[in-house]
């Protein structure tokens, strides 16, 4: 027996702004033929009921959904079962409290909260309320990193002995931010390349290989005077940045059926372009028998956000031969942009009851990064 839509309310989905991840990878899901059998989206919540409005007549949304301005009236929707938070991150904690005090389920994006401390009060108010809570590390229901995990499961390469991940992303240049991404180099916001590019990336590895175990790392700020590009491509200002641009982490691998006691992984991040026409993401997971190594052209296949495919290459040991591994999307991805395809992944777990990460998860994450930082 088909079950109704789930009934949702979006935070963030502005007609405005200059991005809007809500718009660009959450909304092409939801409005799909897939979503619509699932969710329903009743409401939004903006930061005034003018702009949600705007917003609801930019985006076509039925008439009937509700304009909301404010968190605690959203919350008092006795209708809104489950809310959506997609708003920058130092907004989360405000925005998606009272939903959960009141009992209501939440998908939250990646970084949970600004910092560690509100990460945990989310997930143990979250505990407490005994509500569903998601959070968008969308890697874990991602086709490319599955793929990964079944060649390790099908032993082809054997046990991991050792794996290695070289990337940058997170701006076109390292030294230049636009300005409506000026919060990168500012540490209290909460939403950096650390905590969005590195989280998502070592989130998707760890996911696969295990947690990695009294990691060492070493950070640098490599451009402490940061550009700030305005929208007619001039440079507005120079600011200070206290965000490391650059994080490298080593540790050893727990034991498990896929990973030799003791293998070692190493993880080099830095925000902006990999060295001309090199790709912007080499991940290399060394085996007893063979070596699996995925490419991403365009950058880190954390957000599946690139624009050049992603290859997997596998080396026989054996037989000394280099063979590509076929991966695609799901079907019903292949209709969606590329931006809202793991997001819809993620959702659709999320409406299967399981195989998402929890704000626990989360929480995890968080604290595992402050420690990597010396926060």
């Amino acid at each position: 027996m088909a079950q109704s839509p789930i009934p949702l309310a979006i935070i963030g989905l502005s007609s405005s702004a200059a991005t809007s991840w809500a718009s660009s990878a959450h909304l092409p899901y939801l409005l799909s033929p897939l979503g619509r059998q699932k969710y329903n989206i009743i409401a939004l919540l903006n930061s005034s009921v003018s702009s949600a409005r705007e917003a609801i007549a930019h985006y076509n949304l039925p008439a009937s959904t509700r304009a909301y301005g404010n968190p605690h009236d959203l919350a008092a929707d006795p209708d809104v079962r489950l809310v959506v938070c997609a708003t920058r991150v130092d907004k989360h904690d405000a925005t998606t409290r009272p939903s959960i005090q009141a009992g209501k389920d939440v998908i939250i994006e990646w970084p949970l909260a600004e910092n560690a401390g509100i990460a945990r009060e989310l997930a143990s108010l979250a505990a407490e309320k005994k509500v569903r809570a998601a959070v968008g590390l969308q890697g874990r229901v991602a086709p490319i990193y599955k793929k990964v995990a079944e060649i390790l499961d099908s032993g082809r390469i054997g046990k991991v002995v050792s794996s290695e991940v070289r990337a940058s992303g997170g701006s076109i240049d390292a030294r230049v931010l636009p300005v409506g991404l000026k919060y990168f180099a500012q540490k209290e916001v909460g939403g950096n390349i650390i905590t969005i590019g590195f989280g998502h990336l070592s989130d998707s590895i760890q996911h696969i290989l295990g947690v990695i175990q009294s990691p060492s790392s070493t950070t640098q700020i490599r451009y402490p005077d940061v550009k700030i590009r305005g929208p007619e491509g001039t440079i507005i200002e120079i600011i200070k940045s206290d965000v490391p641009d650059l994080i490298v982490v080593s540790g050893a691998l727990p034991g498990t059926s896929r990973v030799v006691e003791g293998a070692t992984l190493s993880i080099r991040f830095r925000r902006g372009a990999a060295f001309k026409d090199e790709p912007g993401l080499v991940w290399t997971i060394e085996g007893e028998k063979g070596e699996l190594r995925l490419v991403a052209p365009s950058g880190p296949a954390v957000q599946a956000v690139f624009s050049k495919p992603i290859s997997i290459e596998v080396h026989d040991y054996a037989t000394d031969e280099v063979a590509p591994i076929e991966w695609a999307w799901y079907d019903w991805q292949e209709e969606l942009p590329i931006a809202s395809r793991n997001i819809g992944a993620l959702y659709e777990a999320f409406a299967e009851g399981g195989g998402y990460a929890t704000f626990q998860d989360a929480l995890e994450r968080h604290e595992q990064i402050d420690n990597l930082l010396g926060s």
